[in-house]
């Protein structure tokens, strides 16, 4: 059965589709089969696999509305056992629609196991909003990454998160929980991010941040803009190495999952 992984943060720029796109990449270059699900309508994750929207005969739109099945959208890659769920701006409009439809905060879920048992790993790039499709996201996942840059109103945001889940696991998804916090873009010779993380370290169990830290890499960025993950552009750039490493930690967190389980 596979494990369904959000990558989520409400606040944009930190990462959150990057991360998304090359730790599937990294966890289907290690032999893992995967799924990454758009669920953002600028569809970056989408992009960030080198996919051209205009050729897509159906995205996650069609499938949340339920114009489609899922396996009718879901589409190869050109990269090594992963598969996606792209997105197109239309899923905007779900956001509205939605709200009139029954049981609305949990379309994605009937979705997702409708195809989870098909992957090692369910990936779901969620977008930066707590409304009607971030809640959807909330409910169909197991555990969520959490991309946090080291800026002052970090923290803030993860509180306001923080909430959310709580509030989630108390009302529609009992099993949901934190797989951990990864801190992205990093500087170290920036004084303040060091300290923000230092404080973060402390406020969590250790289990609950990533001990890879992603530095701020140039070569991400150009691999970005060609449409390949970094282990595939430049593999041994920095980017490149924590990505790598990063995928390896949530394999093992994930193996974790499954002793615990049974």
């Amino acid at each position: 059965m596979g494990i369904v992984i959000g990558v989520v943060n409400q606040k944009g720029g930190v990462g959150k589709t990057t991360t998304a796109v090359n730790v599937a990449a990294g966890l289907g270059a290690m032999g893992k089969k995967v799924l990454i699900v758009d669920f953002d309508p600028q569809g970056n994750a989408t992009t960030g696999f080198g996919i051209k929207k205009k050729y897509l005969e159906a995205t996650t739109y069609e499938v949340i509305m339920g114009e489609k099945r899922p396996q009718e959208a879901i589409i190869p890659t050109r990269y090594k056992n992963v598969k996606i769920l792209p997105a197109t701006s239309q899923l905007c409009e779900a956001e509205l629609q939605l709200a009139d439809v029954e049981q609305r905060n949990h379309q994605l879920r009937k979705v997702i196991l409708q195809v989870k048992d098909d992957y090692d790993i369910v990936i779901i790039d969620c977008l930066p909003s707590l409304g009607i499709l971030a809640i959807n996201a909330l409910i169909a996942v197991d555990r969520i990454i959490v991309p946090m840059v080291c800026e002052p109103f970090a923290l803030e945001g993860l509180a306001q998160l923080m909430q959310t889940v709580k509030k989630v696991k108390r009302t529609s998804n009992k099993d949901l929980k934190f797989m951990g916090i990864v801190f992205t873009m990093v500087d170290k010779r920036l004084l303040a991010s060091n300290e923000i993380m230092r404080d973060i370290r402390k406020s969590f169990e250790s289990d609950l941040v990533f001990q890879t830290v992603i530095p701020r890499n140039v070569r991400v960025t150009e691999a970005q803009s060609v449409g390949e993950p970094i282990i595939y552009y430049d593999k041994n750039s920095k980017g490149g190495d924590a990505y790598e490493r990063l995928a390896k930690e949530i394999w093992a967190k994930c193996r974790e999952m499954e002793k615990k389980n049974g």
